[in-house]
């Protein structure tokens, strides 16, 4: 065994695997990149314009959340649209305005349900 040729094949080896490594950090950026590209080009944009009625979204944590349990709260009426993405909301029960991230909230096109019923009537 020539301890020379040894180690010089060993550092052509590690070389190897640093440029394998390189390239596959390189293929993820590029699939990253491609995929965000994809998925942003379908969001819809949504604006909202004060008088407005829009639900708010639950994000609570829950331990035993219920399955058919709606996680849209509402719903509240716009009160003011701010630039920076926040939106005034408005409680149409309590008539409490708060603020809340634009992200958080979709259109109200519907009629108002009960959702305090137990069962259903027919």
């Amino acid at each position: 065994m020539d301890l020379v040729v040894v180690g010089h094949k060993r550092l052509l080896d590690l070389n190897e695997i640093e440029e394998f490594r390189a390239q596959a950090y390189k293929n993820a950026k590029l699939y990253k990149e491609k995929n965000n590209c994809w998925h942003g080009n379908r969001i819809m944009p949504r604006q909202f314009e004060p008088g407005k009625q829009v639900l708010l979204f639950k994000s609570r944590l829950k331990l035993f959340p219920g399955k058919l349990k709606s996680r849209w709260l509402g719903p509240f009426e716009v009160a003011q649209v701010y630039s920076h993405g926040a939106i005034s909301i408005k409680d149409l029960k309590t008539w409490v305005t708060f603020k809340v991230n634009g992200q958080c909230l979709k259109h109200y096109w519907g009629v108002h349900v009960d959702r305090d019923k137990q069962s259903i009537d027919p």
